[in-house]
């Protein structure tokens, strides 16, 4: 299995438009994020979760002839903006298959109505095969994927364990059922905004203390604020398995 970070910055990017933050104006590669999102590579089979804003970008940096399923944490803007840019998947292989929560397909429907539509549809639009998901397994081609019901907040938001891999995003609170799901994985990614703590989202320490609960083989911190800090900065502070992702990272698993 490889991962590659597509993209690995909260909803606003870095760096953020007109600002004068130190980290902004940062000439490091690393300090630049564009909205959290993940390829998943396994057996052949593309898997992308989150299909924000800079998705046509993130393609074109990281391309791949097929994109096998999209699926979607939940319904903000960072994570599902950039579905209209599947359009050349689609001219290409047809329906693109998407996995997401009947309330975030039903926020995808009203906001993309155009490629939800099944009557006077555009022909330039794509389409897609939709699968709504609980929080119970589901497969994607051949692979299981287990969800991991987490709250952002009031809004809740799927994570998604696949084999040996699992990736964690917009979370502030985990039931003890769900954090049982996660056992036993080699590599765990989950949201670290900032060092200060926020009302929906992991900061550093409780990010660390959720990894560390874990126990996985090695981590891997994302959706990443300008004010977490410089990248060589923050990351030499952090546990020998603990390490901030960064856009256009791969791993193999």
């Amino acid at each position: 299995m490889k991962v590659t970070f597509l993209g690995t910055g909260t909803s606003q990017g870095i760096p953020v438009i007109g600002s004068t933050h130190p980290v902004c104006l940062s000439e490091d590669a690393r300090d630049k994020r564009l909205r959290v999102s993940v390829l998943v590579e396994v057996d052949g089979f593309n898997i992308v979760i989150d299909c924000g804003p800079d998705f046509r970008q993130q393609m074109l940096t990281n391309p791949i002839e097929r994109l096998d399923a999209i699926l979607f944490t939940h319904e903000h803007s960072d994570h599902t903006a950039g579905l209209d840019d599947i359009r050349p998947y689609f001219f290409q292989q047809g329906d693109i298959p998407v996995f997401a929560h009947e309330r975030v397909m039903e926020s995808l429907r009203k906001r993309f109505d155009y490629i939800f539509a099944s009557e006077n549809k555009y022909p330039g639009a794509p389409s897609v095969r939709e699968n709504v998901i609980q929080n119970e397994p589901f497969k994607v081609g051949k692979h299981q994927v287990i969800p991991i019901n987490v709250m952002h907040n009031r809004v809740q938001v799927f994570g998604f364990r696949i084999h040996e891999f699992a990736y964690i995003t917009d979370a502030k609170t985990i039931e003890e059922e769900e954090i049982e799901k996660l056992k036993g994985v080699d590599v765990l990614v989950v949201n670290a905004l900032r060092k200060e703590p926020h009302h929906s989202h992991f900061n550093l320490e409780e990010a660390l203390q959720f990894i560390q609960k874990i126990a996985p083989k090695k981590a891997y911190l994302t959706h990443i604020s300008h004010v977490m800090g410089f990248h060589e900065e923050v990351q030499a502070t952090l546990p020998e398995n603990v390490f901030l992702a960064y856009d256009n990272l791969q791993i193999t698993i």
